[in-house]
C-alpha cells in the first residue's frame, strides 16, 4: 500500500504543472455558507475550505490568491479528478469530501483536515410536530445532494424515511423552505450554514456518523499527495488551522485539527 507520509518531497508532474500555469485548480462549493460559498457583495468565494485551499496554493506557489476556483457539484468532485462525466478537471477538489473506501478506489486523498458528523435539520416550528431525531422522521421527505455519502446513508441506514435527491445543498434548503420536503441530512458543517440562514430551522439529536474531510487529489500522483500532506501538517502545527476553524465554524464548539493519519 502506498504511504503518503510527508517526506520533504518539492517537486511532482502536477505540482510542475501548477507551477507552470501560476494557479492552483481548486474544486469547490459556490453555495456552502461557512465551508464555501460565494460572498454576494464581493463576489468572492470565501469559507473554511477555501481558506484551507489557500493555503496548500501558498505551499506550491508562494501566494494563498494563486488559485483559480472551479464550482462543482458534489457528483462531480471525483470525475473532476478522475475524469469522466463531462466534468471540469482540477487539481484539488476542497469540497466537504468524506473519505471513504469506495472513493479511495478512483482518487486519492489528503490526510484528514476535518471531522464532521452528519446531523438532520427540521423545522423550528413551535407549533408543529416535535422532532428530537431522525427516527421521528418516518415516512417524512428528507433531502440530501446527489453523490453524497449522505444520500447513501439515507437509503441504507434509514430506509423509513424517504430520500429526497437534490443537485446541491442550496436545492435542498430551497425545497425545505417551500415545503417539499421534511428535513436535509448533512454535515453539521453545511448544516450551520443554513440556520444562519433560515431563523426557522434548527439542527437536531447527536451525530449518526462521523464524517472525516480529506482534500481530494489525483490518483497518479502520489509525491502530489505527499506535498500536500506536508503542507497541513505545516498549517497544524503553526496555529494557521486553528485560525481558520475560529474564524469559519467557531460557531459550532472548540475544535482541534484531527491527527494526521496517512493512507487509507
Amino acid at each position: 500500500m502506498t504511504s503518503y507520509a510527508p517526506t520533504g518531497v518539492t517537486d511532482s508532474p502536477r505540482l510542475t504543472a501548477v507551477r507552470d500555469r501560476g494557479s492552483l485548480r481548486v474544486g469547490v462549493s459556490a453555495d456552502t455558507l461557512l465551508m464555501s460559498a460565494r460572498n454576494p457583495i464581493t463576489g468572492s468565494i470565501e469559507g473554511f475550505d477555501v481558506d484551507i485551499a489557500r493555503e496548500i496554493a501558498r505551499a506550491i506557489l508562494g501566494s494563498p490568491d494563486a488559485v483559480t476556483y472551479v464550482v462543482i457539484t458534489s457528483a462531480q468532485r471525483l470525475p473532476s479528478l478522475a475524469g469522466g462525466d463531462g466534468a471540469p478537471q482540477v487539481d484539488m477538489v476542497a469540497r466537504t469530501l468524506t473519505m471513504t473506501c469506495d472513493r479511495w478506489s478512483s482518487i486519492a486523498f489528503s490526510s484528514e483536515y476535518y471531522d464532521a458528523g452528519l446531523k438532520v435539520l427540521v423545522s423550528d416550528d413551535p407549533e408543529g410536530p416535535r422532532v428530537a431525531s431522525i427516527d421521528d422522521l418516518d415516512g417524512k421527505r428528507v433531502c440530501a445532494p446527489s453523490g453524497t455519502t449522505t444520500f447513501s446513508r439515507l437509503q441504507n441506514d434509514y430506509p423509513e424515511v424517504t430520500a429526497v435527491e437534490a443537485d446541491t445543498h442550496s436545492q435542498c434548503l430551497a425545497q425545505f423552505q417551500e415545503g417539499k420536503v421534511d428535513a436535509i441530512a448533512g454535515d453539521d458543517t453545511i448544516l450551520a450554514g443554513f440556520v444562519a440562514q433560515d431563523p426557522y430551522a434548527t439542527v437536531i439529536g447527536d451525530a449518526l456518523s462521523s464524517e472525516p474531510y480529506g482534500l481530494g487529489l489525483p490518483a497518479d500522483d502520489p509525491d502530489f499527495v505527499r506535498f500536500v500532506n506536508g503542507a497541513l501538517e505545516t498549517i497544524r502545527s503553526d496555529g494557521r488551522w486553528q485560525s481558520i476553524y475560529d474564524r469559519w465554524l467557531g460557531v459550532l464548539g472548540e475544535a482541534s485539527p484531527p491527527a494526521a493519519e496517512y493512507g487509507r
